[in-house]
């Protein structure tokens, strides 16, 4: 996808003449053009974390190399210096098939960020101080990345306002202070049908209240329903309307989450997700279910503790509606909530401090301006 443009993207460069190129973490292959034909400092924008960017660098030039077979049968941890050990089931997607096609491209990527001249990452110094210690202090790793690191987070939307017509909010608005679990898999996370049953019944039993946006199974293609809340039965509807919303339409998550009747969020772990839910201080229920989610959700319950994670990856198997309750009750009604709770609202302390003027990513962005102008004088 991103070969296509390319001579778009040449004829663009060459008419604008910018000062510098930010490209994707996807995109690095732009870079390459850059480097041969335009004279001009690039970087490349991580849009998710640090412990990512150091599995993806280590494991393009390193693992690679020194790992034989696939990496979910390693026997131990993937060690990477400086940082956490990465647990083999913890991989992203793309290093699962070493024999596929989307391995070599990783592969690439690891190795490609490395040719820039710095990587801006959406995270924040205290957020993921051990891992940006390793990344730019420990001398074995410094010597595999090679390049500068700016921890430049947290970067997400913004809430654009209130729309007070919105019935999700004027529900919430009848809601006790932090009462609602809100659950979301984001616009491409999916269950199958059998999971999707035993998550309503995990909701219900846990008696706790609910906003949950729903899609349609995976596997509903097999299955003779034709609207998405088809899928439920009309029984847990009826039981659940004074506890519950069941939402099948698109909706503002980060409009939802800053309300103060959210007290926690059921997600898949993507990036940006989180990070709406750590900038509004909610604690989570960690479900990841692909691409570098299972890292993602590894870190915030064993690294920031500011999530509970279900004992079976739901990727492997079907979690059970009683998990699902107790997991709940976790994080909205016991009293190990008071603990995960502070530590969510001082990550958001920590994140809003962070984009300060003389703060940490402030002076990371700083850093990187200052290093493009460097560039541009000699």
């Amino acid at each position: 996808m991103v070969r296509e443009p390319l001579p778009e993207m040449r004829i663009a460069i060459s008419t604008i003449k910018p000062d510098a190129l930010i490209v994707d973490l996807l995109s690095t292959e732009v870079m390459t053009l850059v480097s041969r034909e335009f004279n001009m400092p690039k970087y490349v924008f991580i849009p998710t974390n640090a412990w990512f960017t150091a599995l993806t660098i280590y494991c393009g030039k390193v693992l690679d190399k020194e790992i034989e077979g696939q990496y979910v049968d390693h026997g131990n941890m993937l060690m990477i210096p400086g940082c956490k050990p990465v647990r083999p089931e913890d991989v992203v997607d793309a290093m699962l098939n070493r024999n596929d096609e989307q391995y070599k491209e990783h592969v690439r990527l690891g190795i490609e960020y490395t040719l820039s001249n710095g990587s801006l990452i959406n995270t924040w110094e205290e957020a993921e101080c051990d891992t940006l210690k390793g990344l730019t202090e420990n001398e074995r790793l410094k010597s595999v990345v090679k390049v500068p690191i700016y921890p430049i987070g947290p970067l997400r939307r913004n809430d654009e306002g209130k729309n007070m017509e919105n019935w999700i909010l004027k529900w919430l608005d009848k809601q006790p202070l932090e009462s609602v679990l809100y659950v979301s898999f984001g616009s491409d996370g999916t269950l199958s049908f059998k999971q999707m049953i035993e998550l309503a019944w995990g909701l219900e039993l846990s008696q706790q209240r609910f906003v949950w946006v729903v899609r349609p199974p995976c596997d509903a293609q097999h299955l003779p329903c034709d609207g998405t809340l088809d899928y439920l039965s009309q029984d847990f509807l009826t039981r659940t309307r004074d506890k519950g919303l069941v939402v099948q339409t698109w909706v503002e998550q980060v409009e939802i989450l800053s309300h103060s009747a959210i007290g926690g969020i059921l997600s898949h772990c993507v990036w940006n997700s989180t990070l709406e839910s750590l900038t509004n201080g909610i604690p989570m229920i960690a479900w990841p279910l692909y691409a570098e989610q299972r890292l993602n959700a590894t870190m915030l319950t064993e690294e920031l503790g500011v999530a509970v994670r279900l004992e079976v990856l739901p990727t492997k198997k079907v979690v059970g509606r009683e998990e699902i309750e107790k997991t709940v009750r976790t994080i909205m009604q016991y009293p190990e909530r008071k603990g995960i709770r502070n530590k969510a609202k001082q990550l958001l302390i920590s994140a809003e401090n962070a984009l300060r003027k003389g703060r940490s990513s402030y002076n990371s962005i700083c850093k990187v301006l200052k290093d493009i102008e460097n560039k541009l004088v000699s």
